[in-house]
Formats: structure tokens, C-alpha cells, sequence
């Protein structure tokens, strides 16, 4: 079949350049770009399901105040942290 098709720039470019280092031609290159867009688009990728995380509880928190170093450091090594 013969057609007549714009290309955007930023496609040509990509098409030129993989035909530079493929040493192929614009035909073949065109062909082959459209049949694997054709192929992904009957068959699309599944979405994938998201991991949920469950929550567990910890308890209640054991320092007074969180952004204490030396407290929380004596709290996990005892006072023999220093």
C-alpha cells in the first residue's frame, strides 16, 4: 500500500537516527516501528494490582519525647550508650 504520511519532528529524528545505526532503510523501519504499535495496542499490558502494607500495632511509645536522641538512645541501650 502507498500513502503519503507527516511525521512529527521529534519522531523523524528518532526515525533517523535508529536508521543510521540500524543501517536499514525508512521503509522497513517504518513498517517495523507500526507493527510492533499495532501489537501493543490490540494487546495492551495489564495494570498492575498495587501492594497494600497491613498495619500493625507497636504499642504505645516508650520515650516522652521523639525527637530526644540522648533519651531515645538510653531508652534502646541503656545509660551505658555514652
Amino acid at each position: 500500500m502507498r500513502t503519503t504520511l507527516t511525521l512529527d519532528d521529534d519522531v523523524a529524528v528518532q526515525l533517523n537516527r535508529l536508521r543510521r545505526e540500524q543501517g536499514t532503510g525508512l521503509r522497513g523501519l517504518v513498517n517495523n516501528a507500526m507493527r510492533l504499535g499495532l501489537q501493543q495496542l490490540a494487546h495492551p499490558p495489564r495494570a498492575q494490582t498495587p501492594h497494600a502494607t497491613r498495619s500493625v500495632a507497636l504499642g504505645r511509645c516508650l520515650i516522652g519525647q521523639i525527637d530526644d536522641v540522648s533519651e531515645a538512645l538510653a531508652v534502646a541501650e541503656g545509660d551505658r550508650y555514652r
